[in-house]
């Protein structure tokens, strides 16, 4: 059953984004894919679909026939008792045609709702692994804002098309269907002259879509100018309250949040227009009908029921006109959005030089052998990068701000490949093994460790799930964790907010750090895991590693050069090369780019204190 008046469906038309898929039956057979496992559920809706429309269809008829037969009739009291019984019988009918009407068209939304979301999750599911899998070179050229948006956006205008439009589509078009046959079986001239007003319902809605397209296209940037100052005024509270730019930043809010009444309300001024319009012409119609449908009646040529039963049918008959306008647009939009979505879940994965081969459990020596990278190919980071870790070294990466440090890390991980150059671990190629294979060998604290959402134990799991409680919480009392973690009210059972909300940067760094022991890795990363922390939790900290450090090989990016000391090895890069190597004090003796990072660093503390 078709629902909605003529100004929600031209608004509807409007709000959807014009735009149009590059290949649309590309589009259309690949989300096919993903709908045909629940091809008898599709049945069961065209079934359904068929049913309502038939019942659509047939009461009218109905109507007017019972008019003709059991109120037209002049009576007397022999035959008022008959009539008055054919008359219940009729409306009786009628009452199951309704209820029959009411539970297929309710059915029909629920059968198509359940494919509808099957199909989305099968379909979001493979979003998911897509993204998962995804190389981090990805993320370079791509918006993280744009993935979640093909996720979360394009997905729901596709849930729209299956959920809303597509049943749309398909009760507009078996009902208009049945609708017109159902005039046309019971006089074909009225049927005629009541579609001559079709033509001008399908004109007129396709020239108020446009105009109104137009004008939500403005209500739609409006609104993301509203929804991105809002985002960003929520991120940035405490820097505008610190610098007293609140009432600034309302006057800003104001404008944007004016500008998008003054859209919304130019897009209802040309929406409500159109309503009045297609009143208009369904008047027209029914004036038709009244005009000529009694002319015929006059003639002996069409009964009065026949008169009762094309005024109902002309009610009904332009609700799927505008909706089947309406459709059109929202297939174009659902179909650019599957469009996008099937570029990301069929684009090119990493790739394996071979599939099944499984790096085997390492000693951790690695090497660099003329290692070159350059994420654009006009502005190289590494040039010809040559270097040895033993195993159970610590390697300190130390340099001026785009040396290439991270790079180093990054390479080492696999989340880029060399241009030119080798690196080895323990002798063999790191190419020739999966990523995953790889990583479970390593683990890495960054700068700033990232927490989920969820308790203290999950976090500290998450490089080993299957880890006891037990281990959980020796793994925690190894990077001097436990303590505060047991101050808490839940423990390790207190649930943290996004990115570890809640817990101060130390704490979420002995966190990491712990997260860290319990995957226990060959092979260690460090990024300057002590910066930004206060001394007391910098001394837990520089504990905890000690601990974690016994025994692997480690890579340690440092800012702070205090913290390099006892370093097996230290690289000093510039400019993507390797300028000195070797150890702190042999370093500091060269007096070279090392020692001058390190006075100065040395001059700032000394400074400040």
């Amino acid at each position: 059953m078709m629902r909605g008046g003529p100004h929600g469906s031209i608004q509807a038309m409007a709000q959807i984004e014009a735009e149009k898929p590059k290949n649309q039956s590309f589009a259309a057979s690949r989300l096919w894919q993903y709908v045909r496992p629940f091809k008898r559920e599709i049945i069961g809706v065209f079934t359904l679909t068929t049913i309502n429309a038939i019942c659509q269809a047939a009461w009218p008829f109905f109507l007017g026939l019972s008019i003709d037969r059991f109120v037209m009739p002049a009576t007397d009291d022999a035959t008022r008792a008959a009539l008055t019984s054919g008359l219940w019988q009729s409306l009786a009918l009628m009452f199951i045609l309704f209820a029959v009407m009411f539970i297929s068209g309710r059915s029909q939304i629920v059968a198509m709702a359940v494919v509808t979301q099957k199909t989305l999750m099968a379909l979001r599911a493979d979003i998911f692994k897509k993204v998962q899998a995804l190389p981090i070179s990805y993320f370079d050229k791509n918006p993280v804002g744009d993935v979640m948006s093909r996720l979360v956006n394009d997905t729901d205008t596709i849930n729209n098309f299956l959920g809303q439009g597509l049943i749309q589509m398909l009760g507009g078009i078996f009902a208009l269907i049945a609708t017109m046959i159902a005039m046309l079986f019971q006089n074909w001239m009225l049927a005629l002259a009541s579609f001559s007003v079709i033509p001008v319902m399908l004109l007129s809605t396709d020239f108020f879509s446009k105009l109104a397209r137009n004008a939500y296209r403005r209500t739609r940037r409006t609104i993301g100018d509203v929804s991105s100052d809002l985002q960003e005024e929520i991120a940035g509270v405490k820097v505008a309250q610190a610098f007293n730019r609140t009432e600034a930043n309302q006057r800003r809010f104001s404008e944007r949040n004016a500008a998008n009444r003054s859209a919304n309300m130019s897009a209802t001024t040309i929406t409500s227009a159109f309503n009045p319009l297609v009143e208009f012409l369904s008047t027209v119609s029914t004036a038709i009908v009244a005009g000529f449908g009694g002319w015929l009646a006059i003639n002996d040529q069409l009964t009065i029921g026949a008169v009762v039963a094309f005024l109902a049918y002309v009610q009904t008959m332009f609700r799927p006109l505008q909706q089947l306008g309406a459709f059109y647009t929202q297939a174009q939009s659902s179909f650019a959005g599957a469009e996008r979505i099937f570029e990301l879940v069929d684009g090119p994965n990493e790739n394996e030089a071979c599939a099944e081969c499984t790096m085997p459990p390492v000693q951790g020596n690695v090497a660099f052998d003329g290692v070159s990278f350059a994420y654009d190919p006009a502005k190289p980071v590494l040039n010809a990068v040559s270097f040895e870790a033993k195993a159970g070294q610590i390697v300190a990466i130390v340099g001026p701000t785009g040396a290439g440090k991270t790079t180093i890390i990054n390479l080492l991980s696999r989340f880029y490949q060399p241009s030119a150059g080798e690196i080895r671990i323990d002798g063999a190629d790191i190419s020739q093994f999966t990523r995953a294979s790889l990583r479970q060998q390593m683990g890495a604290v960054p700068q700033d460790s990232f927490l989920f959402a969820g308790s203290i134990a999950d976090n500290i799991r998450y490089g080993r799930l299957n880890a006891s409680d037990a281990e959980v919480e020796a793994a925690a009392k190894a990077a001097n964790a436990h303590e505060f973690i047991a101050r808490l009210k839940d423990g390790y059972q207190t649930v943290l907010g996004e990115r570890g909300g809640g817990l101060s940067q130390g704490q979420r760094q002995l966190i990491g750090i712990a997260r860290a022991v319990l995957a226990n890795p060959r092979i260690l990363i460090l990024d300057e895991a002590t910066s930004s922390v206060d001394t007391y939790t910098e001394s837990l900290i520089q504990k905890a590693l000690g601990k974690l450090l016994r025994g692997r090989t480690s890579f340690v990016i440092a800012h702070r050069l205090s913290t390099i000391r006892d370093a097996d090895l230290v690289l000093v890069m510039k400019d993507g090369q390797i300028v000195e190597r070797g150890q702190h004090d042999g370093l500091l003796s060269l007096n070279g780019l090392y020692a001058d990072l390190y006075r100065r660093q040395f001059r700032q503390v000394v400074e400040a204190t």
